[in-house]
């Protein structure tokens, strides 16, 4: 009898009309999938204190109303894991001060082009572990205060409209710097479903995530700060498509874990630092559309990176990318140029002076010289 079950799934069924509220009434229940069908309505108030629920997965529906959602979950003492992802289009991300979610882990509201700007409220998520409002359309800064969150590993606000520098407070993350979470979590029968671009990942625990900090395509201004480079255990640094200004930190290379680095079409400015070749997991890196200059390094993984890596740089050049020679703007030739250059140049033009002036000699003034003997 489903008064007995703690898990249910119901993902992916085509089911239609509201949330059944007697679903409450199944006081062990801990783990709830109801993603991917066609619902409607709001989350029904008998939610509240739903005492063994810990996983809730209602994504890919058409829920409105998200003020009520979070009010009534908030009082599910138990709840960890909250996936909202693909529901209430257009509403605004309530800034109310008094939600609380003390025991969430994991909170997943992407997708839903919400508006607004976060909250003051996710501030009380003291044991959140994983954060993703990617997609939507959030305005303002990104609060400081995610760098206090001592289990945070995994933070993406992608694909927004967020503004100003990036908070300092990110670089001291401490997941991402020891990489010590407890592994007591739920555990429910079916994944979390994450898509990344065209591709679908599927986790069932949020430990399987890997160590993630995506910002791309926002607004953000301001530099890269050196002190990303104490996030050893950092798997994703995501920066592309912001107004980034600066050079690139060669303290990067202090991410010894890093797999993929992307600072494409910002505004950054030097040279690729010769310490990144030492990031020896490093699989996919772009400093493409930004206005570096210098050598390409050529050591560690730089020879396996496309030329699209570095494209839209027109001051680049290496060994893999372009003849640095050719790529010389022509009235900046180095000065060690311009005087071998006038070692060449000198001599011939000696050389053609005085070959010129034999041929007068010859031609002109030996003649001369010969008709005037013999008039004599």
């Amino acid at each position: 009898m489903m008064v007995n079950l703690t898990s249910l799934d119901l993902g992916s069924n085509n089911f239609s009309g509201t949330i059944p509220a007697n679903l409450a009434s199944c006081l062990k229940l801990k783990a709830i999938n109801l993603a991917r069908n066609n619902l409607i309505g709001e989350v029904p108030e008998t939610f509240k204190n739903f005492p063994s629920l810990s996983y809730l997965s209602l994504s890919n529906c058409s829920l409105n109303n998200i003020s009520t959602a979070l009010k009534v979950l908030q009082h599910c003492p138990n709840l960890t894991v909250l996936v909202l992802t693909i529901n209430f289009y257009n509403e605004q991300l309530p800034p109310d001060d008094d939600l609380q979610f003390k025991a969430l882990k994991a909170l997943v509201i992407a997708n839903c082009r919400l508006t607004g700007s976060i909250p003051p409220w996710l501030n009380g998520l003291t044991q959140l572990q994983l954060l993703d409002l990617s997609w939507n359309h959030l305005t303002g800064s990104i609060p400081g205060y995610f760098g206090d969150f001592k289990s945070l590993f995994y933070l993406d606000l992608s694909n927004n409209s967020l503004s100003g520098e990036i908070p300092k407070n990110l670089t001291q993350l401490q997941s991402l710097i020891s990489r010590d979470i407890s592994l007591e979590e739920p555990s429910p029968d079916f994944p979390f479903f994450k898509r990344r671009n065209t591709s679908m990942a599927q986790y069932k625990q949020i430990m399987r995530f890997p160590p993630f900090l995506d910002l791309s395509s926002n607004h953000l201004t301001g530099p890269i700060w050196r002190e990303f480079g104490n996030l050893k255990k950092l798997h994703v640094l995501d920066l592309k498509h912001n107004n980034l200004s600066g050079t690139i930190p060669g303290s990067l290379s202090g991410m010894s874990s890093i797999e993929m680095l992307d600072l494409s079409f910002n505004s950054l400015t030097g040279t690729i630092p010769a310490s990144l070749v030492s990031l020896s997991f490093l699989s996919k890196f772009s400093v493409a559309y930004n206005n570096l200059t210098g050598f390409i390094p050529s050591g560690g993984q730089f020879p396996t990176f496309a030329n699209s890596s570095f494209e839209g740089n027109s001051g680049l050049c290496g060994e893999f990318f372009m003849n640095c020679r050719k790529s010389q703007d022509p009235l900046q030739t180095p000065a060690s140029e311009k005087k071998k250059d006038r070692a060449i140049i000198l001599p011939v033009l000696t050389g053609f002076g005085i070959g010129f002036l034999v041929t007068v000699i010859v031609l002109l003034v030996v003649p001369a010289i010969r008709d005037k003997n013999k008039t004599d």
